[in-house]
């Protein structure tokens, strides 16, 4: 067993650095260009920006709130917590893609949305992991006086996010605006106190 430092510095990185990589999507007009309608022809990379953005924003938060009751750690919590990592930097990838597809061609944005939102979807399952790995064996990683009732609260919290990031993407087969929307929304609701063990986390402290 060790202690959690350098596995909550590495996830600080992993996150700043996907969230930077994200702006690299909107181009920047040229001069000679004009500048309202190359910004506004650009409107589905700033929206898919601030979606992508708050959702790697929130989970760092809820990341960071994790451990708050999470002391300790071993190869195997390393190791989940880095495949977990793995996706979120791979998330401006699937941001730009999305970006890119948007009302250009039917099929192309139906496979954009799918491929972003089964990058959420992994997100949220790994996350699950995370605190599962964390809280099994009677809490055999959780802090000393992490009570009961907050790992009932983290076991609860989260389960609710893959199967629903799951059918906001298959919303897309009604229309990939819908998806849009819905990720948004979600993006919104995790920002929420009422959400995952934020609550629980702090009642720890």
């Amino acid at each position: 067993m060790t202690d959690t430092g350098r596995l909550e510095t590495f996830a600080d990185g992993v996150f700043a650095i996907a969230i930077t990589l994200l702006v690299l999507g909107i181009r920047v007009p040229d001069a000679q260009e004009s500048l309202g309608p190359v910004l506004a022809n650009q409107w589905p990379f700033f929206f898919a920006y601030v979606v992508s953005f708050l959702t790697i924003g929130i989970m760092w938060v809820q990341h960071h709130r994790l451990f708050t009751v999470i002391g300790r750690s071993n190869p195997t919590f390393a190791m989940i917590n880095i495949v977990f990592l793995m996706f979120i930097a791979f998330v401006p990838f699937p941001t730009q893609i999305l970006a890119q597809r948007v009302f250009v061609d039917r099929q192309g944005w139906l496979l954009a949305t799918f491929l972003y939102g089964g990058t959420m979807v992994a997100i949220a399952i790994l996350f699950n992991a995370i605190w599962a790995y964390a809280a099994a064996r009677n809490g055999h990683l959780l802090r000393e006086k992490v009570a009961i009732a907050v790992r009932e609260v983290g076991a609860r919290g989260y389960w609710s996010g893959p199967p629903l990031y799951g059918l906001i993407t298959l919303l897309a087969l009604v229309h990939p605006v819908v998806s849009l929307i819905g990720f948004a929304a979600f993006a919104v609701y995790w920002a929420l106190p009422i959400s995952g063990v934020m609550s629980g986390a702090d009642r720890a402290d």
